[in-house]
């Protein structure tokens, strides 16, 4: 196993302790970056994918020393982070993400002639992204975000998560042997991450956690002299609704996957199951009682998830509309998860929507329904979500999946399946309408994150020799030209061959 590198290698940036001393080296960075050739940025993200390969055994050691997460689950998702960057690094090879459209002129157009417009998407420049403490790799300092960012042109500001410091600095000390002096630099603390959303150089911000810290810097954001973007993927519900015939049909086998679902990594995935729908007469909570007291006490991420956790479940367990299922021992403990299951009913729902927010960590509720309309009613009173799904039985439910699909607010759609578990992959959107996201337009997980950093431009009668590479008439870059609407011929990227994948 290759040993660490030691801090701030040659040639690499000096550790920033300053929202400035970091945005400035990104600021001097941006026009290298967004300069280089296509093939040589693919060409980083990958080198960046295979340093994380090399060094996994002493990456894992340290995630682990500061995360509890164990070994098998973080050397997993080290393997995501890999296809993370080398999914986009494939995106930015084929280069369609720059979204190149040239409209030549045309004298005859009416009602006036047409000039020469060319256009496509240009990086915004120096970004920020704040880590998440659930996923140390694949939402940390070379996570998506950062990748996604990278994919575009743009240098990172990593403003690292408190619960796994000494691993972001690793990493940054890593990644520095690949990328160019000040294309990723990492800072910390709370204070700082404040200064930096601020930080008249930065333009945008990428952030993944709570609802109300990421509604904190949102705000910042916005309230900027010059506001800029923020894309924030924040608290998620995650409905999963049971239709009367699957509940007949698989019901015991639906509960369980339920159960497996909501406690997984001990409820700390932002797509854990918050609400289960049942029929009035489901006939399970027995068996809803046995599988969730099966699930033993484990070790949170940290106290500040234990405290906010307890916090939220005290609250909902106490709440007059609401019944304990299941409220495991010891449940007072801020260090370890306490698995619970709560019910209530549809009306119960729609009379106090107070009951409908995020515990993060293994409880959730489970409500009952009479009617397809209690049903209904009460989902279109859900907030937005990054998930929601849906259990029927073909073919006799599709009348109804229609509606509930309609019904359902959310980002992603799923039947017949769990929500835990987001695929890298190019059509996946994690994001949805408030409070899943701030924008629902943009999602953090997919190809099509890299646009969250980027802007359009077009240029009117510009000469050639003035034109990006991408617009010009040689296509120089070799990447898809939209001409007048269409693709002309048939176009195929360039693979490069330089850059192992290994």
């Amino acid at each position: 196993m290759p040993a660490a590198p030691a801090p701030s290698p040659d040639g690499a940036s000096p550790p920033a302790s300053t929202a400035a001393d970091a945005s400035a080296q990104a600021g001097t960075a941006a026009p290298e970056l967004a300069a280089l050739p296509l093939s040589v940025r693919a060409g980083l993200l990958r080198a960046l994918a295979r340093t994380l390969g090399e060094h996994a055994g002493v990456l894992v050691d340290v995630a682990d020393g500061e995360t509890r997460l164990g070994a098998e689950r973080l050397s997993g998702e080290i393997r995501r982070t890999q296809a993370q960057l080398r999914m986009f690094a494939d995106i930015v090879e084929t280069g369609a993400f720059l979204d190149v459209m040239i409209d030549p002129p045309d004298p005859a157009a009416q009602p006036a002639p047409r000039p020469d417009i060319r256009r496509m998407l240009v990086p915004l420049g120096p970004v920020a992204v704040f880590s998440a403490s659930n996923f140390p790799f694949a939402f940390s300092v070379l996570g998506g975000d950062t990748a996604s960012a990278l994919a575009a042109g743009c240098p990172v500001v990593v403003k690292a998560h408190e619960g796994h410091p000494g691993l972001s600095d690793l990493t940054r000390d890593l990644a520095a042997g690949v990328l160019p002096t000040g294309a990723l630099t990492v800072v910390h603390g709370r204070e700082t991450g404040r200064a930096l959303v601020t930080d008249p150089a930065i333009r945008a911000v990428g952030f993944t956690g709570s609802t109300s810290g990421g509604r904190a810097l949102f705000d910042l954001a916005g309230s900027r002299p010059d506001p800029i973007p923020f894309y924030g993927e924040l608290g998620s519900l995650n409905p999963v609704v049971v239709t009367p015939g699957a509940c007949a049909e698989r019901g015991a086998d639906i509960v369980r996957e339920y159960i497996a679902s909501v406690t997984l990594g001990q409820g700390q995935f932002c797509t854990k199951p918050g609400l289960l729908f049942l029929p009035a007469d489901h006939g399970l909570e027995e068996l809803l009682r046995r599988e969730i007291a099966a699930v033993p006490p484990a070790p949170l991420l940290g106290d500040w998830i234990g405290t906010a956790y307890h916090a939220t479940l005290e609250e909902l367990v106490t709440h007059p509309a609401a019944r304990t299922l299941h409220l495991t021992p010891g449940h007072d403990d801020p260090r370890t998860s306490a698995p619970a299951l709560l019910t209530t009913t549809a009306e119960g729902v729609r009379a106090h929507p107070e009951l409908l927010r995020e515990c993060f960590g293994p409880a959730s509720l489970v409500v009952t329904y009479t009617s397809a309309d209690d049903l209904l009613d009460t989902l279109h009173i859900l907030p937005g979500g990054l998930t929601a799904t849906i259990h029927g039985q073909e073919p006799q439910d599709e009348t109804l999946a229609h509606r509930l699909s309609a019904a359902l607010s959310a980002g992603r759609l799923i039947w017949n399946s769990w929500p835990t578990g987001v695929a890298v992959t190019h059509a996946m959107h994690h994001g949805g309408p408030w409070p899943s996201a701030t924008s629902p337009l943009h999602t953090s997980v997919g190809g099509t994150a890299v646009a969250r950093w980027m802007r359009p431009v077009a240029y009117q009668n510009m000469p050639e020799a003035l034109l990006p590479e991408p617009l010009r008439s040689t296509n120089p870059w070799n990447v898809p030209q939209r001409v007048n609407g269409e693709f002309p011929g048939q176009w195929r990227p360039a693979r490069a061959t330089t850059v192992s994948e290994s």
